[in-house]
């Protein structure tokens, strides 16, 4: 199916007398969580938006009206994936204490990969095909993103409160580690013998990412500075 063929009918769905905005709000909520594991399923060119219909409870027209077409909504997923990721990071400044606020992001992406799983694989997805439509989000928005934080993450160096490491480096590093375990689920199974990784698992594998990332910055964890 094209995305032609997915672009008809846009309705405007019917409207209950409860408040436009939060009809609109719940439904958007269901679509998104519906197209999140279609698409992890099926892949983009798998996926329809008559599958994703089904699977959030909600005629097909609904769909189209509220994400416009499959093009529109496959973005849009992605976008909200890397926002949930790095919103933690949205307003540092060189006034925060660097062990702190790393240890938070390493946990917080922990978290929202053991929660998303489907959309953290999409978006691994998507990556490794290129990221045919994501090119003017990664090379717009988010590099701007990320050299902005890069920059406080210099200034923490230059005040000696971590070491010199390329700030860009270490996000991505953060990145993968913390995805490596919802995209790579059947690796890390097998080689544990685990039927599934629980949260003592989340918990134990936080604590080393946090450890080694912070020791390889030469930065303190939290717990170790003396007030």
């Amino acid at each position: 199916m094209t995305d032609a063929t997915e672009t008809e009918t846009l309705q405007r769905p019917s409207q209950s007398s409860e408040s436009n905005g939060a009809t609109r709000e719940r439904n958007e909520r269901s679509i998104l969580s519906a197209a999140e594991r279609v698409f992890a399923q099926y892949g983009y060119r798998g996926a329809s938006v008559q599958a994703i219909a089904e699977e959030a409870g909600l005629p097909k027209s609904n769909v189209l009206y509220y994400m416009g077409n499959k093009r529109g909504l496959y973005v849009r997923l992605l976008e909200r994936m890397m926002a949930r990721w790095n919103a933690l990071l949205d307003d540092i400044s060189v006034e925060d204490d660097p062990a702190q606020v790393l240890e938070a992001f390493i946990r917080s992406k922990m978290q929202l990969s053991r929660r998303h799983p489907e959309g953290s694989r999409l978006f691994a997805a998507e990556i490794l095909g290129g990221a045919p439509f994501l090119q003017e989000y990664l090379r717009g928005e988010l590099r701007d993103w990320v050299q902005t934080r890069a920059k406080v993450f210099e200034q923490w160096a230059e005040r000696g409160l971590m070491d010199p490491v390329d700030p860009v480096w270490l996000i991505f590093l953060i990145w993968s580690a913390t995805q490596h375990y919802a995209d790579f689920e059947a690796q890390v199974l097998g080689i544990t013998g685990k039927d599934e990784i629980t949260d003592a698992d989340v918990e134990r594998i936080t604590q080393f990412l946090t450890q080694v990332i912070l020791k390889g910055c030469g930065v303190r964890p939290p717990s170790a500075v003396t007030g």
